[in-house]
Order: structure tokens, then C-alpha cells, then sequence
């Protein structure tokens, strides 16, 4: 049976795929007034994040293209374009994102309840040991970037 936090993983992605919608690829690089980040910024932003929680701390292999870490990381903006970086495309993105759920769900589905050694203090100063606690984090992360998307199209479309 299906654990239930791979549902409210999907449905989460869901709604940041939804969010998407009518974005184009000039919109997707706007920076709304006193704000360090883009829509492009914050879906790449989530899919390395979310990379990086899925697979590093439990030491499976991440899936990140090249330059993503250097436009998408925590810390990063667009108003610091790392050189010979290409941007990717919200197409891109887009597939990246609607791939990633069913990967990290075949890799940890039977591995939830195994232990991070170390265990991994987030930004936000959440302390998570396990591969499940970091799935579930990752719900609270994407619905924040999901809101910045959201804001920042109200802001950008007005």
C-alpha cells in the first residue's frame, strides 16, 4: 500500500505544476520589486532542494544538471547570473519536476523509516533524521516557493 505522505507529495507538485500555467519564458525571469527571485528561480530552486533531501543525506546518486546548483541553491538569485551557466528552459523545468515524484518514490518508498547519519539541521533550524522526515519537510518548502510562484504572478500579470 501506498504511504500516504507520497500522495501529499504528488498533490503538492500538483499544484506547483498547475501554477505553471501561463507562465511564459519572459515572465518566468521577471523579478517583482523587492524581491531577489524569479518563478524560473523558485521551481529550479525547488526541484534541487528537493534533489538534495530525497537522495544526498541518505547517499543515493542525485539527478541534477549542470549549473543547477549554481543558479538554484539556497543563497542564490538570478541577480547573480554564475558565468557560462545556461538557463534552463520552463519546458525543462517543467519535465524535471513532473519526473522527479516518481523517482524519488521507487528509491525511498521502502526506506522511510531508515536513520541520517548525521542527522541534518535545516536553514530553518528543523532537525531531520530520517528519510521520511525529510520527505515531509520537503512538503512545508514546496508550499512556501509555491506561494512565492503564486505571488509573484499575481505581481507580475497585474
Amino acid at each position: 500500500m501506498e504511504h500516504f505522505l507520497f500522495k501529499q507529495l504528488a498533490f503538492v507538485r500538483e499544484q506547483t505544476l498547475k501554477m505553471t500555467e501561463g507562465v511564459t519564458e519572459e515572465l518566468a525571469d521577471q523579478i517583482p520589486d523587492g524581491f531577489r527571485n524569479s518563478i524560473r528561480w523558485n521551481l529550479g530552486h525547488i526541484y534541487v532542494v528537493f534533489e538534495r533531501h530525497a537522495f544526498q543525506y541518505i547517499g543515493l546518486p542525485l539527478h541534477v544538471p549542470e549549473g543547477f546548483k549554481e543558479q538554484f541553491e539556497y543563497g542564490t538569485s538570478p541577480l547573480e547570473k554564475p558565468a557560462g551557466v545556461t538557463v534552463p528552459s520552463l519546458e525543462e523545468l517543467k519535465t524535471l519536476l513532473g519526473e522527479q515524484h516518481g523517482r524519488i518514490k521507487e528509491a525511498l518508498a521502502h526506506r522511510l523509516e531508515e536513520k541520517i547519519d548525521p542527522p541534518y539541521t535545516t536553514s530553518a533550524g528543523m532537525k531531520l533524521e530520517t528519510a521520511e522526515q525529510f520527505l515531509t519537510f520537503q512538503l512545508y518548502h514546496e508550499g512556501m516557493h509555491l506561494t512565492a510562484i503564486r505571488i509573484y504572478k499575481k505581481l507580475l500579470t497585474q
